[in-house]
């Protein structure tokens, strides 16, 4: 069973995700991105407003290229955090990152007033233990925020693991913990349709065996026409709330480290 396994986690990413990098780098470029890329519009949706009024420090876990360092108010101390391989995810150093190898965080208990978990989890084989390890370096009181996709392609293969439901979200959080959980999500079934479309347009202009481009791009003049209708029904639908939030691009999630422990479990407050 085991050589199995492992030629099976061999398998080569078609395409790797364009990493995230900070909208003040080019403010054109991030909001033309965000136009067409409805995962990380939904994140910024959720993030912006939250990051402009922490107070205190913040570790970015899994930070990537530091992408919402920005959005910070001034005077917010930032440290991200990021396994010492993440150059293998097309991320760059940053001298604002700690790098380390994985397991136990490089900070002292109750470090940090909040902490941000954005689109990492999946990525991570042991989630508990990450989920200890933000408890942990959180103060009381602290809040986390966090977002997971659900709807969204295999990326950075071999390391997408999971995929998690609300239910598996608080689940996880309680059993940290947390309290104050609340789980929103991201995004809805137009903009699901959409992304699935543009994949599929891409697979007909750009198909492996180009013997095929006669028929596959007859075939993506029929198919890109509907992307261009689904993007604006997504955006509009998003804006409104509307549309099912059964299938969406990702969830949400806000939580707080009591100020005491506590003997009970918390109870998830999901929003639907």
């Amino acid at each position: 069973m085991q050589p199995k396994i492992n030629s099976y986690l061999r398998d080569k990413e078609e395409m790797k995700p364009v990493p995230v990098s900070s909208p003040s780098d080019n403010r054109l470029a991030f909001a033309l991105r965000c136009l067409l890329d409805l995962q990380l519009k939904s994140i910024v949706d959720f993030l912006r407003p939250k990051l402009s009024v922490l107070k205190g420090n913040v570790l970015d876990v899994g930070a990537g290229n530091a992408p919402w360092k920005s959005y910070l108010p001034a005077g917010v101390q930032y440290i991200g955090l990021d396994v010492d391989k993440a150059g293998e995810f097309n991320m760059r150093p940053d001298a604002d990152i700690v790098y380390y190898p994985g397991g136990r965080f490089p900070f002292d208990d109750e470090t940090f007033t909040n902490a941000l978990c954005i689109e990492v989890l999946e990525h991570v084989p042991d989630t508990e233990t990450l989920l200890a390890e933000i408890y942990r370096c959180l103060q009381p009181g602290g809040q986390m925020l966090m977002t997971v996709p659900w709807s969204a392609r295999r990326h950075h293969i071999p390391h997408d693991y999971f995929r998690f439901t609300p239910e598996a979200l608080a689940m996880l959080l309680c059993k940290q913990g947390l309290e104050d959980i609340q789980i929103s999500e991201r995004g809805n079934d137009y903009s699901v349709i959409f992304n699935k479309i543009l994949c599929v347009g891409k697979g007909l202009v750009l198909p492996k065996n180009k013997a095929w481009l006669p028929l596959t791009l007859p075939m993506a003049l029929l198919v890109l026409p509907s992307a261009g209708l689904f993007l604006i029904a997504a955006h509009v639908s998003m804006r409104f709330g509307l549309g099912s939030h059964i299938d969406p691009l990702g969830y949400a999630v806000t939580a707080t480290k009591p100020l005491t422990p506590t003997p009970q479990t918390p109870t998830a407050k999901e929003h639907y």
